[in-house]
């Protein structure tokens, strides 16, 4: 998982580089000459190299406007601080929630994976499609002069926008078989806003600025396709790399060579890995 700075980024046009180390450190047994190596070292682990080598490109490129539900392919991106996006059409910038304000995802409810979005040529009205139910839009733009409301991420709370009573009833009733249960929230803010979750406190490089919009940790994630080769070769049922819900797919590097890369440039905007994805 990624952290980034804003650029814009077309798929196969942009190749992605790793970082080359370039300065030797040499430790020094006294004690103050030992403080120097640790700040130098500290100061060089979180500046990003100055020189690169090429390790593949940009195979494809994905937003998931709404936490579990289907992911949108796109062939450009800006990328900022909470995470891809184009116009209005943000990555996990929407989610579904239960009446107490908890959100929900596709662990517990299979059938949100089924809930397929799309957006329209100036990206600010959203339509959501299900199996057996008619199409309903969502006006984005509309949304960020709604009073917001509190909602909760893993227990954290965040700051939420509803989205009405007519895609709540359209989600319960797809979800649950129900007129009310489950409503949709939207993040309104265009900066990170909770803190490291505890149970990621031992990942020293993930910081509040790396949890996105609505995100689980990080607002940027990617993954190689080698990577998904070698699983799917070891699994009876073979899946796609959108499975994984990643933002950036890439070709040419060996199966899992990306779990070891420190910095990442892709155009001239720099990531720097700091989780690995549990999924």
């Amino acid at each position: 998982m990624l952290e980034a700075n804003e650029k814009l980024y077309p798929v196969g046009v942009f190749v992605i580089w790793l970082g080359v180390a370039g300065v030797r450190l040499c430790v020094v047994a006294a004690v103050t000459g030992y403080g120097v190596y640790k700040l130098v070292r500290q100061y060089l682990e979180n500046t990003p190299p100055k020189q690169w080598r090429r390790v593949g490109e940009l195979s494809d490129l994905h937003v998931y406007p709404i936490k579990s539900c289907g992911a949108i392919r796109l062939t450009q991106m800006d990328c900022s601080t909470i995470g891809p996006k184009l116009g209005l059409l943000r990555d996990r910038i929407f989610m579904v929630i239960q009446t107490d304000g908890t959100f929900i995802t596709g662990r517990s409810h299979p059938k949100l994976v089924l809930v397929q979005p799309r957006f329209d040529d100036q990206y600010e009205t959203m339509t959501l499609s299900a199996p057996g139910m008619m199409d309903i839009a969502v006006d984005v733009k509309r949304l960020f002069s709604v009073e917001p409301v509190k909602a909760s991420v893993w227990g954290q709370t965040v700051t939420a926008v509803d989205c009405g009573e007519e895609l709540a009833r359209w989600l319960s009733r797809f979800l649950l078989s129900e007129d009310f249960g489950l409503r949709l929230v939207f993040y309104p803010l265009a900066h990170p806003t909770r803190p490291v979750r505890e149970k990621n406190l031992i990942h020293i490089n993930l910081t509040p600025r790396d949890s996105g919009a609505l995100h689980d940790a990080t607002s940027f994630m990617l993954v190689s396709e080698a990577s998904v080769a070698d699983v799917n070769a070891r699994v009876d049922k073979p899946c796609s790399a959108v499975q994984y819900r990643p933002n950036f797919v890439v070709k040419g590097p060996g199966a899992f060579e990306e779990d070891d890369w420190k910095w990442i440039k892709i155009g001239e905007t720099v990531y720097r890995n700091v989780k690995a994805c549990t999924r």
